[in-house]
């Protein structure tokens, strides 16, 4: 059952994770060290926000990355949790049934499942004994065993987790594998179970022999499907089975292929995310045709419908790498369509997130229309 508000409220952005900033929005509740940052930022850069049709500092809120989802989905999501954890599996089947063949949607639903599992899992037992030939049902249970060989193993480098430990999530996640192949002869049109292999090959530590068949089946089903493509970039990154360039080469490629309506082109801003992570910003792309990229992929994401729960966390990225990349114009617009949200990286891993997402607005406001040609 429900114990908390808290539990209710975190199935409502689905796959997203939603940081709580304890900071007021005038910086009354603000650390002095933060406080202090604030000042220093807004010293060095003074700029009417409104002339530049942005909201005001005093109504930023780093509560949230975007606008809170509408009510009727609360209550949805609610309603499915609660009679999940009653043992009704049945609402959690229309759900997903629901979707259709809107293939990304459906694969935020399942995940929306997954985290009820988290809670209590009985009932995707008893949906799989009542329908053994469910593909929904055995593509759940393929995700449970994967995020359970990760939460074994935990986020530890290898040397550091326990031996026991390691050994349960050596079989685990093979079995995992296993359980989403079984899933995928059910349903042989569904992506679903692809997308939970893909996920699988890294820590099944997959060479790239075999990663490319699995990767083969998933966009074959589902060529724009944005889990699936996220998973796969994160294959190919350094950190894991690829390198900086093979990370950034498949992120470029996807920027082309996306079609209108769909968030894949932000596959690029979490690429080079990744790649600062890394190796730092002074590995960024800096030829004009990288440049031009950023533009294209934000003219991409103005074709999402303003709705999807992606968007606020992909312009937050888009805004940043475009002031990087001295594009200030094309990041300007981002704030605009930002409007007063800033609960989002990069500006929650700064001090103060309102101080560093106000500087950074207001550089692509004072800056716009000054780099013509860069």
């Amino acid at each position: 059952m429900i114990t908390t508000v808290t539990d209710v409220l975190s199935l409502l952005v689905a796959f997203s994770v939603i940081v709580l900033i304890r900071r007021s929005r005038n910086g009354g509740g603000l650390t002095g060290l933060a406080h202090r940052a604030r000042l220093a930022r807004r010293r060095r850069l003074r700029f009417d926000p409104a002339a530049y049709g942005l909201p005001p500092l005093e109504q930023l809120d780093a509560r949230r990355a975007g606008p809170p989802p509408p009510v009727y989905r609360s209550k949805e999501i609610q309603a499915i949790a609660h009679a999940a954890w009653e043992g009704d599996w049945r609402p959690a089947a229309a759900y997903v049934e629901a979707a259709g063949r809107d293939w990304d949607e459906r694969w935020s639903r399942m995940e929306l499942l997954q985290q009820v599992m988290e809670q209590d899992d009985s009932w995707l037992d008893a949906w799989l004994l009542v329908q053994p030939d469910s593909c929904e049902a055995a593509t759940l249970h393929a995700q449970r065993l994967l995020h359970q060989a990760w939460a074994i193993r935990g986020s530890e480098y290898a040397n550091k987790v326990p031996a026991d430990r390691m050994a349960a999530f050596r079989r685990l996640v093979p079995a995992s594998i296993d359980a989403a192949k079984q899933a995928a002869e059910l349903g042989p049109q569904d992506p679903g179970p692809w997308v939970v292999m893909v996920t699988a090959a890294r820590g099944a530590q997959y060479s790239h022999e075999q990663f490319r068949p699995l990767w083969e089946g998933l966009v074959a089903r589902a060529p724009h499907h944005y889990t699936g493509h996220w998973q796969a970039m994160q294959y190919w990154c350094a950190k894991w089975f690829g390198s900086n360039r093979l990370m950034l080469e498949f992120a470029e490629r996807t920027v082309g292929r996306a079609p209108a309506g769909s968030p894949l082109a932000g596959i690029y801003v979490h690429a080079l995310y990744e790649l600062v992570k890394r190796s730092g910003s002074a590995a960024l792309p800096s030829s004009a045709a990288a440049k031009d990229l950023l533009v294209q992929a934000a003219r991409s994401l103005d074709q999402v419908p303003e709705g999807d729960e992606r968007l606020p966390r992909l312009r937050h990225l888009l805004a940043h790498y475009l002031n990087k990349a001295g594009r200030y114009e094309a990041a300007l617009e981002q704030f605009r369509l930002l409007g007063p949200w800033c609960g989002a990286e990069p500006w929650t891993k700064e001090v103060d997130p309102v101080a560093a997402f106000d500087f950074a607005r207001g550089t692509a406001a004072t800056k716009a229309g000054t780099t013509a040609g860069r």
